[in-house]
């Protein structure tokens, strides 16, 4: 099982299936205010 987690604030975003355990760090998919901030 993997996890995608946003770069910015280490909030999970979601899952994805892997054979191994794997974290993904990403930007740009999370919900949160600092994406707002960002674009200002």
């Amino acid at each position: 099982m993997g996890t995608l987690v946003c770069q910015t604030c280490n909030s999970t975003i979601g899952h994805f299936e892997d054979e191994k355990v794997t974290v993904l760090y990403t930007k740009g998919n999370c919900c949160c205010e600092h994406k707002k901030e960002e674009k200002q």
